[in-house]
């Protein structure tokens, strides 16, 4: 080692070794925290109830007056959703964990990012948290604290910005941020909706997928959740982000122009959501004729509710109830080694700075 660097170490040793009577504390440590949407406990009425009022009464979620919108809430969807909600988690449960799909797949992400982020050094931790139901959010910084992180890397696990998920995970750091007297540096990972390894690993997994299909799909929907034309209107950027990843997945494909289309699906209350959606066109791609259809949710980094039940499940049926003769779900990306690569990239690029 040359002579300025070892002074630059011995430097930095004389500040990080704590004098002899200082109380034993943990410092200079970097945390990596993945955040996904949520997750209930478990699929009885009250873990349900639980877990869709801390959803549902998230102001970024609903944005209606709380003089409007509680007493539909409390006289009506909480004594009536969690059992529907209940019964469709029930469908997709992880019974030999006794746990969402989410919840699996998400706590592996963690897993495996650590290990990828290894060769970093041993001042690194990765955690996990959800934004509704557990682990949460807060706990998590606070883990992440008590282990010496005194820089923090957020990472809402959303390609797509949209105030109902970036933001409200972003929303719920700078609270806890506020209750901090001493806070950590922060850092929040922006949308990566048009990022090369992000609609590489997609491709990638569409052409794996259709070619272990015994069919080749007439029509391809790339199904994004959706949210209120209201949203859209007062500026959230997400119609614009979903477009641009599938306009960007079509020519990674090579495909000609609308053998993917859009859909948005997950509507819920009397809005206009974003259109088309998913379930009418299906059932309209029925009925007019179409035999073979194939959709992919390239706006969720893990398989949930909304990909195993609502699409590989309900929208399955409505496509063969309605006169569809073959039906494919294309999976997540999940904690597969290609949607690992996404995730590592993104990581890796954000801790510039902070670990050399």
């Amino acid at each position: 080692m040359a002579d300025a660097q070892k002074q630059a170490v011995n430097a930095s040793d004389e500040y990080t070794v704590l004098p002899t009577e200082h109380p034993q504390v943990a410092f200079g440590r970097v945390g990596v925290l993945l955040v996904n949407l949520g997750t209930p406990d478990g699929t009885d009425f009250r873990s349900m109830r639980r877990y869709l009022e801390e959803f549902l009464t998230d102001k970024r979620v609903i944005e209606w007056p709380k003089a409007l919108w509680y007493p539909i809430l409390y006289g009506i969807v909480l004594n009536k959703r969690p059992q529907k909600s209940g019964a469709a988690y029930r469908e997709i449960w992880n019974t030999e964990l006794d746990e969402s799909p989410l919840r699996t797949i998400t706590r592996s992400q963690c897993e495996k990012m650590a290990a990828r982020l290894a060769n970093l050094g041993d001042r690194l931790e990765v955690d996990w948290a959800m934004r509704y139901g557990q682990p949460a959010i807060q706990e998590a910084i606070a883990r992440l604290q008590a282990k010496g992180c005194e820089r923090i890397l957020v990472f809402p696990l959303y390609p797509q910005y949209a105030a109902s998920t970036t933001a409200t995970v972003n929303d719920e750091v700078c609270r806890y941020m506020l209750k901090q007297r001493w806070q950590p540096a922060l850092r929040t990972a922006p949308a990566y909706h048009d990022d090369p390894a992000y609609i590489s690993a997609l491709a990638k997994s569409i052409e794996t997928h259709l070619a272990g299909l015994d069919f080749e799909p007439e029509v391809m929907l790339a199904s994004f959740h959706g949210i209120p034309q209201s949203y859209f209107k007062k500026g959230d950027p997400y119609h614009c982000h979903c477009q641009k990843t599938a306009r960007l997945l079509a020519k990674e494909l090579g495909w000609e122009e609308g053998r993917l289309r859009i859909t948005f699906q997950s509507r819920f209350g009397p809005e206009e959501w974003l259109q088309p959606y998913t379930d009418k066109t299906v059932e309209e791609l029925a009925k007019q004729g179409v035999k073979k259809l194939a959709i992919l949710n390239p706006g969720f980094v893990a398989d949930c509710l909304e990909t195993l039940e609502e699409i590989a499940g309900e929208a399955g049926e409505i496509f063969l109830e309605h006169g569809g003769e073959k039906f494919s779900h294309i999976p997540c990306l999940n904690d597969s080694e290609i949607g690992m690569d996404v995730l590592e990239a993104v990581v890796r690029r954000e801790l510039k700075g902070w670990l050399e």
